[in-house]
């Protein structure tokens, strides 16, 4: 392992060849010739198929994508003793063989690459580039995992506790057992991979509820592992809906959850962590959690408009919206609100609303049905209390859960839209006297995720930097688009614990310190 080279992130696709291009659409044939794909409860070497979980592209709601079997409350239980059994052999297993098991499922999403971006844009409707980036960004958490994992056992072997005479101190991370894996849909290969990998890579054994809208990538996601040579009773399938989630969550032998999704999902996921032990768990369950955000990007007099009206548009409009990261409010100085409104209005006006298989789109559909009357909700509610710069004016599909971007401005300080995660194509503007003013309704906020700050002067930064309590600050640029290795990703206040995924410290959170003190001044021999 000493041999690979330092990481480096995954190029991303260059969509601007006609070659690359055609090499998608072709992928997209193959697969839309197979669909729907059939999905198991796979655990161990058994496979039980069926019907319960239907997943539906949300550009064309008539295509079925995937068919998915519902892991029963009877089915966890097996998964989690197929489980625990085969934990004691994979946490034997070296750092560097379970690193190069990474590795080989690594190669393996390489050479699928232009299958499951396919996927991705059939099941979740993500427009080619995001697709592709969200392949990349698995790639780059096998790559980052697998060296993580061998860095932090040649840690372990060299020692880094202070050694005084007659004594030796060793520190240990050893994995914890069982993993349960709750996955979103909004990035439905890189995250759930993320957290299945980190949880292999340290010795885990790691059981994957996909989310419901995505089946048909978690199979793929599993499929790979497996086939890289991850021991069947080390990762497991389950998809399902909730009941499937709060079953894995509540396992009184499931010692870690890693979860991505809402906050109230993730407030059920913790309190039953914290009922573990009167379910018979001589363990208190760490829960690894992303639950979100309400991100604001606060935008100075000085500002280059130039750069902050793309980066605001993407951060806001990319994907329809559907990032924990994604720009949803706008605090910018009262000098330039209206220079700024205008511009914004503009750019959202011309973006491409369609779907998601089109090149150049920006805005595809929404997820589901109840997604797209949920924002239709807070684009009405923005409507009649205050003011649509943007909204209603561009077309969208007929079919499909489209909603148009929509920019809304001079919003009462109370308004739901300014203070709950929408997860969609809306944006709010504020005007502001100044950054403390900016920082200040930063600061009254729950969530704390992603910030941004555009501006020229480098007081200011200093100065919004000391007082942002978000995990993740972007500074003249897209406040989306966080890289593995380079911007380790994940949140403050209800916007989760447990965080930094693809940085350097991840992997502590899978683990169990343990530390061995031996008094080496001997008194004598054992005869």
């Amino acid at each position: 392992m000493s041999a690979l080279a330092p990481f480096a992130n995954e190029p991303l696709a260059e969509l601007r060849r006609a070659p690359e291009r055609e090499r998608l659409l072709a992928a997209l044939r193959e697969l839309d010739a197979e669909l729907p794909l059939r999905v198991p409860v796979w655990i161990g070497d058994g496979r039980r198929e069926g019907d319960a979980i239907v997943s539906t592209d949300p550009g064309a709601p008539g295509r079925v994508v995937a068919v998915a079997a519902a892991a029963s409350a009877a089915e966890v239980d097996a998964a989690v003793a197929d489980a625990r059994a085969a934990f004691p052999s994979w946490a034997a297993t070296p750092a560097a063989e379970r690193a190069a098991a990474l590795l080989r499922a690594a190669a393996l999403l390489r050479e699928r690459r232009a299958r499951l971006t396919a996927l991705a844009v059939r099941e979740c409707a993500k427009p080619w580039d995001q697709a592709d980036a969200d392949v990349c960004e698995a790639i780059d958490f096998l790559e980052y995992y697998a060296r993580g994992a061998v860095i932090l056992a040649e840690r372990d072997a060299a020692g880094e506790l202070l050694q005084p005479p007659g004594e030796r101190n060793v520190l240990v991370h050893r994995p914890r057992g069982v993993c349960g894996v709750i996955a979103p849909w909004n990035f439905p290969l890189a995250i759930p991979l993320g957290m299945t990998a980190a949880a292999l890579a340290t010795g885990n054994c790691a059981l994957l509820k996909p989310a419901e809208q995505a089946p048909g990538c978690g199979g793929e996601l599993v499929r790979a592992l497996r086939e890289a040579g991850v021991p069947a009773g080390a990762v497991a399938l389950l998809p399902g809906d909730g009941a499937t989630g709060a079953a894995l969550a509540a396992h009184p032998q499931v010692q870690t959850i890693a979860f991505t999704g809402s906050v109230p999902v993730g407030l059920e996921i913790l309190r039953a962590a914290a009922e573990a032990p009167a379910r018979g768990a001589r363990h208190l369950p760490r829960v690894v959690a992303e639950t979100g955000g309400k991100n604001c990007v606060i935008v100075d007099a000085d500002a280059d408009l130039d750069d902050a009206v793309p980066g605001i548009i993407g951060s806001a409009f990319a994907y329809a919206g559907q990032k924990c990261s994604a720009a949803s409010r706008v605090l910018v100085h009262e000098a330039i609100a209206d220079a700024l409104l205008e511009r914004l209005a503009g750019a959202a006006q011309v973006l491409v609303v369609g779907q998601a298989e089109t090149f150049g789109t920006t805005v595809p559909p929404v997820i589901e049905r109840d997604a797209q009357e949920r924002v239709a909700r807070y684009a009405e509610l923005a409507a009649r209390t205050g003011r649509l710069v943007a909204g209603g004016e561009t077309a969208v599909p007929a079919e499909g859960w489209f909603r148009a971007p929509v920019i809304a401005a001079d919003l009462p300080s109370d308004s739901p839209v300014l203070h709950e995660e929408i997860f969609g194509p809306l944006l709010a503007v504020e005007r502001v006297t100044g950054v403390d003013e900016a920082c200040d309704r930063v600061d009254a906020l729950a969530f704390a995720l992603t910030g941004g700050l555009y501006c020229r002067n480098p007081r200011t930064v200093e100065h919004v930097i000391a007082r942002s309590p978000v995990g993740n600050l972007y500074v003249n640029r897209a406040i989306t688009g966080a890289m593995v290795g380079r911007q380790p990703f994940g949140g403050n206040r209800l916007s989760g614990t447990g965080t930094k995924a693809g940085g350097p410290d991840y992997l502590l959170h899978f683990t169990e310190p343990q530390v061995v003190t031996e008094n080496t001044v001997r008194h004598g021999l054992v005869v």
